[in-house]
């Protein structure tokens, strides 16, 4: 997945206006000064405000399933503008794709 790398600090959002926020488990690598996100980092999601049949069911986590195919940081794919994310709620139930809005745009990977 070419693109910009996404940072602890880049704007994820889920299909229903929730916002996302990255927990990183490398701070080695960084883009405009803060630590890239590689594959196996989790998002966590807050102000979703999706329902369903009068349940709420909101979006708290984005498992990301796809990341840069040679752009590594700490032996992990990093994540980039192009990498698939899933929202899923606290029962894991898929909620629909995560929405990259904002990132740096200095570093690149593919």
């Amino acid at each position: 997945m070419a693109g910009f790398l996404l940072h602890v600090n880049a704007t994820v959002s889920c299909p229903h206006g929730g916002r996302a926020t990255a927990s990183p488990s490398q701070q080695r690598a960084l883009g405009s000064g803060q630590p890239v996100s590689v594959l196996p980092d989790v998002w966590t999601v807050t102000g979703c405000a999706f329902t369903v049949g009068g349940k709420p069911q909101p979006c708290v986590t984005v498992r990301w399933t796809s990341a840069a195919a040679r752009v590594r940081a700490g032996g992990q794919p990093v994540l980039t503008q192009g990498s698939t994310g899933l929202c899923q709620s606290a029962e894991q139930a898929p909620q629909g794709p995560a929405l990259v809005v904002v990132l740096q745009e200095r570093a690149a990977g593919s």
